[in-house]
């Protein structure tokens, strides 16, 4: 299809970044609008729309993203600036975010004009760098002039750049329904289909690239064109997995494995190899799935799904064990200090879970979504939105960040900038993650609670709630009809299974009557006629707890966590007392019988609940010659007591860390006896 071709499809209906059509196999259609006008989402969206993306251009001129188009619009053959071939998606990613950003409700006119300036900027050196054939990657047109397109694809990321280029350019024309994007990313596209295709079709190119992203992108360009051959082209890249790179290498993460290389999809019992490269995949296996409605490959990204969450899941929803590789380590393999998180991962398994909560309908990848969103993700930007972390690590030893160059601590950008603008876009997007509608029209569901509006087309008629709540500070959730049919519809709220067991529920202020409402499998659905000004109140329990991992994660056993509502909490130096000794973190040991406090605290952090909880100061050998030398000790000589007075440790949530100081931190605590 040419783009003069696709220039005769109608403008589609808004929607988000995963939009099934009609037509797809999904139990939720993404056809809810959502707004988010106040509270905790409300605040740290502001902070990316002001802060964040604004900096974006600049961000990107500094590091050269920007003059490499330029040099490629003028086919020159040197000056590339930077190392990376995948340095395009940083411009991609950020004009995806400026897209979401600019259909936004509460972006005002000023920052509109700004936001469309440098997309149109932008748009035109895409435009002037793209060659005749439609290929477009400056790496290869400036750097590398003389490597035949395509022939590199193990490290090459040409096509994960082309996946990029497809999704910034699919949210800029679901919300403004202008092409000047869309038009590049069809020429790509159509370029890559001349070029990929089944041994034997006449095509060069019989493989994938070594790092997936184009598979999704090719699924939402086919729904948004309306031209199967997209969808097509992307189910036959998620089969090519498991044979068709056949890499090999001297590089310890040069293997088979690390690409998702090394068994099919349809076969594969868990995941492995680079996180981001296996979660990017799996959600392009979702949209295929979700698409064609084939049940082996549907049951393929489910039960991986399980296996991620089950066995390789942190506590905060972030992922990747291996600092080595970036890479996913063996079943129950989470050690707190060598975590690995990237900020990219998290977003991934955001990406993968949402598509699996549209296909199945069913509340548990909406769960991990929350977890992921509060910790996982939200922990990469710092509450300035100026300075991020591209690893997320669960504990910081005492003494570790107070060596200068020591990692993790916040910087303004990275040579290898995939997260900032990853961020950007997953924030500026955020309310179309929030609420759906049933496949069958009857039913609208809330998955994610943010103070603003939430609305949907239904059988009946249009509906429509105000959401009023501050979440997750507090558990209180108030849902107001704004807007009904007059047939019956469902209301269906997500009940987070940390509080399946507590959570009061009213309709107008008494309790539901049976019949009227239902819960089952992490959904209250609320069955009848509604009217204009009838509220549902539901009360979240927020109480904070202690929460153990499965004794099969070796290198939390012993400790514990702390969580409240759906935030991970950690403990910084920063907030506790002074220790003797030179004790620090490490040699505290938490009193799980003592109990937890919340204390809200306005004033730091941006505003936050901190929990308070008992800890003991377990001993430390001195430096005389009787002291004990050795760190291990006889399994029948018993734990040493704990010394001196207990301690009142302060944990604040996780998503907060290191926005003070770079000093020691934990998640799990060791806990007394």
């Amino acid at each position: 299809m040419t783009a003069a071709q696709s220039a005769k499809t109608p403008a589609p209906l808004p929607g988000g970044p995963v939009r099934p059509g009609p037509a797809a196999h999904a139990a939720l259609h993404a056809t809810a609008r959502a707004t988010v006008t106040a509270g905790f989402w409300a605040e740290r969206r502001r902070v990316n729309a002001e802060v964040s993306i604004p900096q974006g251009p600049e961000r990107l001129a500094e590091a050269g993203n920007l003059e490499n188009f330029r040099l490629a619009a003028e086919r020159a053959t040197e000056g590339f600036q930077g190392a990376f071939p995948f340095q395009d998606s940083d411009v991609h990613k950020w004009l995806e975010a400026a897209a979401w950003q600019l259909g936004d409700p509460a972006t005002d006119a000023e920052s509109r004009d700004e936001l469309t300036k440098h997309i149109r900027e932008f748009a035109e050196l895409l435009a002037g760098a793209q060659e005749d054939s439609g290929y477009l990657n400056t790496y290869y047109q400036v750097a590398k002039p003389e490597v035949p397109h395509f022939t590199e694809l193990k490290w090459g990321h040409e096509l994960y750049t082309a996946g990029h280029l497809i999704q910034a350019a699919v949210a800029h024309h679901r919300v403004t329904g202008e092409r000047e994007l869309l038009d590049i990313a069809v020429r790509f596209a159509d370029h890559i289909g001349d070029s990929f295709g089944p041994e034997g079709s006449g095509r060069p190119h019989d493989s994938v690239d070594g790092h997936p992203e184009i598979e999704t992108a090719l699924v939402e360009l086919a729904r948004e064109t309306g031209e199967p051959r997209y969808a097509e082209l992307a189910g036959y890249f998620v089969d090519r997995h498991g044979g068709a790179l056949g890499l090999t290498g001297d590089k310890g993460f040069d293997r088979p494995g690390y690409f998702q290389d090394h068994v099919p999809v349809r076969e594969a019992a868990a995941v492995t190899g680079h996180a981001v490269r296996q979660l990017y995949l799996l959600a392009g296996a979702a949209d295929v799935a979700t698409e064609t409605g084939d049940a082996e490959l549907r049951a393929a990204v489910e039960r991986l799904w399980a296996e991620m969450a089950a066995r390789q899941t942190y506590i905060t929803g972030g992922v990747g064990a291996h600092h080595t590789d970036e890479a996913f380590g063996q079943p129950y393999e989470l050690p707190a200090d060598r975590s690995y998180c990237e900020t990219c991962a998290a977003i991934a398994s955001v990406q993968f879970s949402w598509r699996l909560a549209l296909l199945t309908g069913e509340a548990k990848y909406s769960d991990l979504i929350e977890r992921t969103l509060y910790n996982g993700v939200l922990c990469g930007v710092s509450l300035s939105g100026d300075r991020y972390l591209y690893d997320n690590p669960l504990h910081v030893r005492d003494g570790h960040a107070d060596q200068e160059g020591d990692k993790p601590r916040r910087v303004p950008w990275f040579r290898c900038a995939c997260c900032p603008p990853n961020l950007m876009r997953l924030l500026a997007s955020l309310p179309h993650y929030l609420a759906t509608a049933s496949a069958d029209g009857t039913a609208l569901q809330v998955h994610q609670y943010a103070e603003g509006t939430v609305s949907a087309p239904l059988t009946g008629g249009q509906v429509a709630l105000r959401v009023e709540t501050d979440y997750p500070r507090h558990g209180r959730i108030a849902l107001t009809v704004t807007a009904t049919g007059e047939a019956p519809w469902t209301m269906a709220l997500r009940v987070p299974h940390w509080s399946a067991d507590a959570w009061p529920i009213t309709v107008n202020g008494t309790e539901p009557a049976d019949g009227v409402a239902e819960f089952a499998d992490g959904w209250l659905r609320l069955d009848r006629p509604w009217a204009e000004g009838d509220t549902v109140v539901i009360d979240l329990d927020l109480t904070p707890r202690f929460t153990l991992a499965d004794p099969r994660v070796d290198a939390v056993r012993g400790c514990a966590a702390i969580e409240r509502g759906p935030l991970v909490y950690c403990v910084e130096a920063h907030d506790q007392p002074a220790l003797p000794d030179g004790s620090g973190l490490d040699d505290l040991a938490v009193d799980l019988t003592a109990g937890l406090s919340t204390v809200d605290r306005p004033e730091l952090l941006g505003g936050v609940t901190v929990v308070t909880a008992t800890a003991h100061r377990r001993p430390r050998p001195d430096a005389t010659a009787s002291a004990p030398w050795w760190p291990y000790r006889s399994a029948t000589a018993g734990t040493p007591a704990p010394a001196g007075d207990p301690l009142t440790l302060t944990a604040i949530p996780y998503y907060a860390w290191a926005n003070r100081d770079n000093r020691a931190m934990r998640v799990f605590l060791p806990t007394a006896g």
